[in-house]
């Protein structure tokens, strides 16, 4: 079994493999840099796991940012039947697209 690491950033808790190649909510970080989360979960190395309370202490996981880019539109509509109130909303969430280097 390879090592993997659950990675909370954004809100959600993604799984993640080296060499995955993820999308998360935007990270303030240019394209081509490296960043370091710390904010891991569950860390694996094949035969044991270990898990946090929240993180676990001295795990990180190491990305290296592609770039950034808008998610898919969605679209959030609400209407009151025989009332005419209509209420439509869309929304794009800014990402960030980034490579999985490194599960320490």
């Amino acid at each position: 079994m390879e090592a993997y690491a659950i990675l909370a950033t954004g809100g959600k808790q993604l799984l993640v493999k080296v060499g995955d190649r993820i999308e998360i909510e935007k990270l303030s970080v240019e394209a081509g840099t490296e960043t370091v989360l710390d904010t891991v979960c569950a860390v694996s190395d094949g035969t044991t796991l270990k898990v946090g309370a929240p993180y676990v202490e001295g795990a990180k996981v190491t990305l290296v940012v592609d770039g950034q880019k808008r998610g898919p539109k969605v679209i959030n509509f609400k209407a009151k039947r025989r009332k005419g109130s209509r209420r439509k909303v869309g929304h794009r969430q800014d990402l960030t697209v980034a490579t999985v280097k490194a599960i320490a």
